[in-house]
């Protein structure tokens, strides 16, 4: 099996650990400048990683929610389905100066691809 792999992401301002045959999607196609996105060789599933903007009105665990659901939505997708919320230690981040908060969201959600009918 092929081990998983730290890469780079958004020119360097931080790092993902990727699961064994994920494939950089900008190698392929174009892929907007806040998107970093992954795909797998066989399973046809899809790791996006994005860059939001901040929304003054939502805080904290529901604004990861927010943006989860708002991405979904636009994106029209079938099915949003958030699986866990979770804080992350500010003293693991190599931006901590830069934020009070910073929160990780971890879900699905089942939007129809370029060459698929939703």
């Amino acid at each position: 099996m092929e081990p998983t792999r730290d890469y780079p992401l958004f020119g360097g301002a931080f790092s993902a650990t990727l699961p064994p045959g994920a494939i950089d999607v900008s190698d392929l196609r174009p892929v907007p400048d806040n998107q970093e996105v992954f795909c797998h060789r066989t399973t046809d599933q899809s790791l996006i990683v994005e860059l939001l903007e901040l929304q003054a009105h939502v805080q904290g665990e529901e604004a990861a929610r927010y943006h989860f659901e708002d991405v979904g939505g636009v994106q029209g997708a079938r099915t949003v389905q958030v699986e866990a919320v979770q804080p992350l230690l500010l003293e693991n981040l190599a931006l901590r100066g830069c934020c009070e908060e910073a929160w990780v969201l971890s879900g699905k959600q089942q939007v129809a691809k370029e060459n698929q009918q939703p």
